[in-house]
């Protein structure tokens, strides 16, 4: 609810009442919803300096709200972020066509390689923008994400009951009842797996590189982490498997990996530069071999099952038949 007298309204701020069907959300993903186009890095920015606040005090991005709270929300130019313009009309078609499953409360898309699940470090226009211009005037928020790289599965919540749900099934939450999510992956492994089944018990670390880079290592410091691979067939000297993870960490499937000395196809990060040549020049790998390809999961407490699938991209299945031949 705007209040158009509050002197901050006059100076182009907003007071925006949280409604009931936010209640318990995060201070910055409710600022995303009302900043639309605005990158999450502008967000922390604003709330950091205290130009955000809620019932006139400041507050952190981590800040649950309730129902009732007053955010006052700054003006912010999007155009000044290089916004400018609204995603192509061939990028629109193309993330429309992605669309694999839809229905009242979810929507999945099988998110192409090269495409980031969100806008923000120069890139105008992520998946979730983009669904938004398909979509204007839908509440449309992401459950998860994907490395950019990645191509698969990426799931949005229409409703903020499935968005709530989903992310405590992500998160493993005791208070789901014992529900887990399923998510399987197909990765193409450099070199010939020993063992036809490997389950990878190791815990990952996120630090950073100069420049802010991400980079994850195996470290006893890290959260547990565990995935389990089994291999599907033999192409050309590698391994294409199926991977199941049972925890989401950041790099997780690729991490993993290369711990066991067999690292995903085409990963430019935590790969070998020398064999992903080779695979560009014999097999015409361009990008990363790893496509998240199954998400099976329950809402409703268990009531309403799903069982979510996204085909292996075109492009992936030319790669494994050139490595057939």
């Amino acid at each position: 609810m705007s209040l158009p007298d509050a002197p901050e309204a006059r100076a182009g701020a907003r007071i925006v009442r949280v409604p009931e069907d936010r209640a318990g959300q995060r201070l910055d993903n409710f600022l995303l919803g009302q900043l639309k186009g605005v990158p999450k890095s502008l967000i922390y920015k604003i709330v950091r300096s205290g130009q955000v606040r809620v019932n006139k005090g400041r507050a952190k991005a981590d800040r649950k709200l309730e129902a009732g709270d007053e955010v006052r929300v700054p003006p912010i130019r999007v155009a000044e972020q290089g916004e400018t313009t609204p995603p192509p009309k061939g990028f629109l078609a193309a993330m429309e066509a992605a669309i694999v499953f839809e229905d009242a409360r979810l929507l999945a898309l099988n998110k192409p390689s090269g495409v980031a699940s969100h806008g923000g470090s120069g890139i105008s226009h992520g998946a979730i923008e983009t669904l938004r211009a398909l979509r204007p005037g839908q509440s449309l928020e992401l459950v998860h994400r994907l490395d950019r790289d990645t191509s698969g599965l990426l799931v949005v919540a229409k409703k903020r009951s499935a968005l709530t749900e989903l992310q405590a099934l992500m998160r493993e939450d005791p208070s789901v009842k014992g529900q887990r999510i399923a998510k399987r992956y197909l990765a193409l492994l450099v070199g010939r797996m020993p063992d036809g089944v490997m389950s990878v018990d190791a815990p990952l670390h996120v630090g950073l590189r100069q420049g802010g880079e991400r980079h994850v290592q195996v470290n006893p410091a890290g959260k547990p982490s565990l995935s389990h691979f089994s291999v599907i067939e033999r192409r050309g000297g590698h391994s294409f498997c199926e991977v199941r993870i049972e925890t989401g960490r950041t790099h997780q499937i690729r991490v993993h990996a290369q711990h066991i000395g067999h690292a995903v196809a085409g990963d430019a990060k935590y790969g070998d530069e020398d064999v992903n040549r080779r695979l560009r020049e014999q097999a015409g790998l361009k990008r990363m071999f790893l496509h998240a390809s199954t998400l099976e999961f329950s809402l409703d407490d268990g009531r309403v099952p799903y069982l979510l699938n996204a085909p292996l991209p075109a492009e992936l299945s030319a790669v494994l038949d050139a490595l057939a031949g």
